[in-house]
C-alpha cells in the first residue's frame, strides 16, 4: 500500500508516494538534508542545484565504495565455504554413509 508522505529538503516540500514505511522515508530525507548541509558548509555556493549535485557525486561514492567492499566480501565468503564442504566432503568421505552404518538400540540418528 502506497503512503503520501510529506518532507522538506533545502527549504522546499515534497510529496512522496511510496509503498516504503512512512518512518524510513523520513530517515531518507534526514540523511539527504544532512548530506547537503555538509556541503553547504564546505562551499561557497548556495546554489542548490550545484548542492545537490555535489551531494549525489559524495552519496554516490560512498555507495559504490560499500558495493564493491561487500562484492568482495561475499567473494570471500564463497571461497571460505567452497573450502568448508571440501573439508568436509572429504572428511565424510573416509567413514560409512549415515545410511550405511549399524544401529543399536542406544544410537541416536538424525536423518537428512
Amino acid at each position: 500500500m502506497k503512503h503520501a508522505v510529506q518532507v522538506t529538503i533545502l527549504g522546499q516540500q515534497y510529496t512522496i508516494r511510496s509503498g516504503v514505511a512512512p518512518e524510513e522515508i523520513h530517515r531518507v530525507a534526514e540523511f539527504v538534508n544532512e548530506k547537503l548541509a555538509d556541503i553547504m558548509a564546505g562551499s561557497r555556493s548556495v546554489d542548490s542545484l550545484n548542492t545537490a549535485v555535489l551531494a549525489l557525486l559524495h552519496i554516490s561514492q560512498a555507495y559504490l565504495r560499500l558495493r564493491e567492499e561487500h562484492e568482495e566480501q561475499a567473494g570471500i565468503a564463497a571461497m571460505r565455504l567452497a573450502r568448508l564442504l571440501e573439508r568436509l566432503e572429504g572428511a565424510c568421505a573416509g567413514g560409512p554413509e549415515p545410511s550405511e552404518k549399524k544401529r543399536d538400540a542406544g544410537d541416536i540418528f538424525f536423518a537428512e
